[in-house]
């Protein structure tokens, strides 16, 4: 994956920096975004996973942030939290958008985006769900509608691995 390697940005930085979503199947089969950013992989939780549809709004819970080296892994994990199997859903470059700041904008509760993937691209926005009366770890994930949008659109059409292509039941069985 060395065409999409890049020094992790701090904020200010308007480098273009990767991004992964791992298809995860732990507990209950789920999708993990992840941004790099500020020497990290800032993680959320997308139980529909992401979605190229502008009508549908899904559930992304922002969970802890994970070492830059969580990035390519495709595997198995025995024990503890987040058991279970997951493959490299997808990958590729991300930018922040309507912000020089993207840690600034997840820390204020709307990060919007562009996502440059093998299986996702286009615009998107990240936004907080009402912290007072809700979990604030819960926000929302929508594809704004550009030319990247697909009505209908359902990850579960792809399910290979953009790094191996396997899918999580031959990771599982290795």
């Amino acid at each position: 994956m060395s065409e999409l390697a890049s020094e992790p940005s701090a904020p200010g930085d308007h480098v273009v920096s990767r991004f992964v979503v791992h298809r995860h199947r732990a507990r209950r089969l789920h999708y993990d975004l992840r941004l790099e950013m500020g020497g990290v992989l800032v993680s959320w939780a997308v139980p529909k996973g992401p979605t190229l549809d502008p009508a549908v709004r899904v559930l992304a819970v922002h969970v802890d942030d994970h070492e830059l080296g969580h990035y390519d892994f495709e595997g198995v994990i025995e024990s503890g939290y987040g058991r279970g199997d997951a493959i490299v859903w997808d990958w590729g470059m991300w930018a922040p958008a309507k912000t020089a700041d993207p840690v600034r904008a997840v820390a204020d509760g709307e990060l919007h985006f562009d996502l440059m993937g093998e299986k996702v691209a286009g615009r998107f926005a990240l936004i907080r769900s009402d912290p007072i009366r809700r979990d604030p770890r819960n926000w929302l994930l929508v594809h704004k509608n550009d030319e990247h949008a697909v009505r209908g659109w359902d990850p579960e059409t792809l399910p290979r691995s953009v790094k191996s292509g396997r899918t999580n039941e031959e990771v599982a069985a290795d």
